[in-house]
């Protein structure tokens, strides 16, 4: 055909090689496939496009999304979501894939896709809880890309640095310690990851001394967020692993953290105020 040269078997001829009209009509077609392609991108991964809207503003609150424990139960977390909704937070809390045992990094993307649907429905942020092992989701989350449409955060007695009893069970039983397991498991290549990961956005940490499922306990505590165990605010507090997000006490931290007004560290003189407003 003239004005083409013609390609050897299994060569593509270059846009260089074809006419003007043939060239013009490819590079259409190329157009016409990006612009496909870069929708397609958005709604997968919708947090690239759009969503880093720089400092979130911290006296609107946003929907508050609460992230279960290893294993995934959410009946933990069900009361502590009423007790927000009552007062007027609108809150979700997420089911996770599987039984929640399966790798960290797949209950990240079901945090991701919930923070886009609060978004989308017109949240002006999130506003984040993890639970124990939740607490080490949102904290990949965060370091991922999380920071730009999160406002707050409160994790509840989490394993930010790991649990012995992780490191426990894959040394003495590995078929009884699965993916989530291993990755919560002290100086675990996920967890090193992010280990000196900046706090981008105010971050209360709550955990329990009396903790015997997160040994160490203040595995919770973590540079740069505002660290607090519920003994330091009421000495008689003795709250167990598992009853955190049910404490009264707890509750008052969370709704507070969660207020318009800054986030500082409470202490003794609020200890009765803060279970008042839990209750």
């Amino acid at each position: 055909m003239r004005g083409v040269t013609r390609a050897h078997d299994g060569e593509v001829p270059s846009l260089a090689a074809l006419s003007p009209r043939r060239r013009m009509l490819v590079l259409a077609v190329l157009a016409v496939v990006l612009a496909v392609a870069v929708v397609v991108v958005a709604r997968v991964a919708p947090s690239v496009f759009g969503r880093d809207r720089g400092p979130v503003a911290q006296d609107r609150p946003g929907t508050v999304l609460l992230v279960p424990g290893y294993g995934g139960s959410r009946d933990a977390l069900l009361g502590l979501a009423a007790r927000l909704q009552a007062s007027g937070h609108p809150a979700q809390v997420l089911t996770l894939e599987g039984d929640g045992t399966g790798d960290l990094l797949a209950q990240v993307a079901v945090l991701n896709r919930a923070a886009n649907d609060a978004l989308d429905a017109g949240a002006p942020s999130v506003d984040v809880i993890g639970y124990s092992a939740g607490g080490v989701v949102v904290r990949l989350w965060l370091a991922g890309d999380g920071a730009g449409v999160t406002r707050r955060v409160v994790t509840l007695g989490a394993p930010l640095h790991g649990a012995r009893i992780a490191a426990l069970g894959g040394a003495l039983v590995p078929g009884a310690c699965p993916v989530a397991c291993r990755q919560l498991t002290p100086g675990s290549a996920l967890l090193n990851g992010v280990d000196s990961a900046p706090v981008p956005v105010p971050w209360l940490s709550v955990w329990t001394e009396d903790d015997q499922t997160v040994q160490p306990p203040d595995s919770a505590r973590l540079a740069g967020a505002v660290n607090v165990p519920v003994q330091q605010v009421c000495a008689d507090a003795h709250p167990a692993h598992s009853e955190l997000p049910g404490d009264p006490l707890v509750a008052g931290l969370v709704l507070r953290a969660l207020g318009s007004g800054p986030l500082v560290a409470p202490g003794n003189a609020d200890c009765r105020s803060l279970r008042a407003e839990g209750a």
